[in-house]
């Protein structure tokens, strides 16, 4: 099973996932659904069990490492994010990076906060968090990001983070509104971490 840290923060903390959060999420999740349009938040308590049974079958296979998002300043849960699409490459024996046990690539995603938490800092530390521990702890090659093609809230704010516009897959995945979705894809490597991660930190600063 896929060891997941505590990431904490200034202002928040990300605790791995588990079924203590659920009434957590269920009430960060409450309120006007259309600030979910673009992304498939739990409504109800049965999609809450099930939003988090399948995000720990995923860990368990080692392909997601789930967070629930929570607040230093009172401990309330304030939504959820995941490394997810954990890659591990095949490096040849006698390689540095033969024998790893920990994903070369990842992608970071299913991210969403609750309604007074977006737009302030939040988002920006916990992008930092997550990828300060991607390439500084686990040695990453690349992180990646998608969003609908739509979402121009999200799609800008993951520019703000210092990743690059590589395009857009057509029909890459289920849209939240149930169709084939067209995603727009950014990435950032290693060697543009520092210059990103300075970046991220002006900005939360």
């Amino acid at each position: 099973m896929l060891t997941i840290p505590v990431l904490e923060g200034r202002y928040i903390r990300l605790e791995p996932l588990s079924f203590a959060h659920a009434d957590g999420i269920l009430a960060a999740a409450a309120g006007d659904p259309s600030l979910y349009r673009w992304s498939q938040v739990p409504q109800a308590a049965n999609e809450v069990a099930r939003y988090i049974e399948i995000a720990l079958q995923l860990r368990d296979t080692g392909k997601a490492a789930p967070f629930a998002t929570v607040r230093v300043a009172d401990g309330a849960v304030i939504g959820s994010t995941r490394f997810f699409d954990l890659e591990y490459w095949a490096w040849p024996v006698g390689h540095e990076r033969y024998g790893r046990e920990i994903a070369d690539v990842a992608e970071i995603g299913y991210t969403w906060l609750t309604a007074n938490a977006i737009r302030t800092g939040v988002n920006t530390e916990a992008k930092l968090l997550m990828l300060t521990h991607a390439f500084e702890t686990w040695g990453m090659v690349r992180i990646c990001l998608h969003t609908d093609e739509r979402n121009y809230r999200s799609r800008e704010a993951i520019v703000r983070t210092g990743a690059k516009f590589e395009g857009i897959l057509r029909g890459h995945r289920m849209a939240a509104d149930f169709i084939p979705r067209n995603s727009a894809r950014y990435s950032i490597v290693a060697s543009e971490w520092p210059g990103a991660k300075d970046r991220l930190m002006r900005r939360l600063h």
